[in-house]
């Protein structure tokens, strides 16, 4: 078994520790507030001190928030220098495509692996051990991290060896579930207006036209008016589609409809619904 370190213990970065943990592996955890890696260290895990405490070991994810985050805990602190040559970071965050690119140079700049490795698959997949890795780096550094994948996943995508070709399959999945979304409050929305029941609808729509987990997932949720508690919020699905659109910029590239749902995202937070489920934006549709 490995040694590994995983930083950030928010609801995704707990179940990866906590299934590395289980697998046998000996895991050091750090956040920025105790009470979680207590918990983990309860359970197994070897609580440190800082992030360049964390960075002693062979192998470390991260799993922070977004591109701030990511750039004062790694580039900014001066952590990189401290870690021991060969180590591979491996960035489980939704991240700019500008982020991976300076990720990866900053790494290399210090003999550093830097493996990037969104992932699909909410809250519960990933307690599952079941999450989808969307996998970019050095095919020698996904080879050593692969391991560990192996027992939080149920299946490695290998996208190339540019960190950032993972970063856009994960932004444009992303964008694509906030399409569905949209598309399901509408159609939801005018069923219900007619008198369909809304439930029924759904059923319908994603045992014959639309199976999946998005479809039925986000629909069944719009059809009960159900936004708590929040997988994944609203505040994180603006961030992402912004994500999206600074990507079609940055290639020249029209989001017609992005543009549409920035609009929706910005008033559904107006409305207060930051914290709830991002399938609220379905609200913003007439009723």
């Amino acid at each position: 078994m490995g040694e590994v370190a995983v930083i950030g213990l928010g609801a995704m970065g707990r179940a990866i520790a906590r299934n590395l943990v289980r697998a046998g592996h000996e895991v050091v955890v750090w956040n920025r507030s105790a009470g979680t890696a207590e918990e983990l260290a309860a359970d197994g895990a070897r609580r440190v001190a800082s992030v360049a405490d964390a960075f002693r070991c062979p192998v470390v994810f991260s799993v922070l928030s977004d591109d701030t985050a990511c750039a004062e805990t790694f580039f900014d602190s001066g952590v990189l220098g401290e870690a021991p040559p060969g180590a591979i970071h491996v960035n489980v965050a939704t991240v700019s495509v500008e982020l991976a690119r300076r990720a990866a140079a900053e790494h290399a700049a210090y003999g550093i692996g830097y493996v990037a490795a969104p992932v699909f698959g909410r809250v519960d997949v990933a307690e599952a051990g079941a999450l989808n890795i969307l996998a970019a780096g050095a095919p020698e550094h996904v080879d050593r991290v692969q391991p560990f994948f192996d027992v939080i996943g149920s299946r490695t995508w290998r996208l190339g060896e540019r960190p950032e070709q993972a970063n856009i399959a994960k932004i444009l999945g992303n964008y694509l579930i906030a399409c569905a979304i949209q598309s399901l409050g509408e159609a939801v929305g005018l069923a219900d207006a007619t008198g369909t029941d809304p439930g029924r609808f759904v059923e319908l729509l994603t045992s014959t036209l639309f199976p999946g987990p998005v479809y039925a997932g986000y629909g069944s949720m719009i059809a009960e008016r159900r936004y708590q508690p929040a997988g994944f919020t609203t505040a994180l699905g603006r961030k992402d589609l912004h994500l999206a659109l600074d990507a079609a910029v940055g290639q020249a590239v029209s989001l017609p409809f992005g543009e549409l749902l920035k609009g929706v995202f910005d008033q559904a937070i107006t409305d207060g619904h930051a914290a709830d489920d991002w399938a609220v934006i379905a609200e913003q549709q007439p009723r």
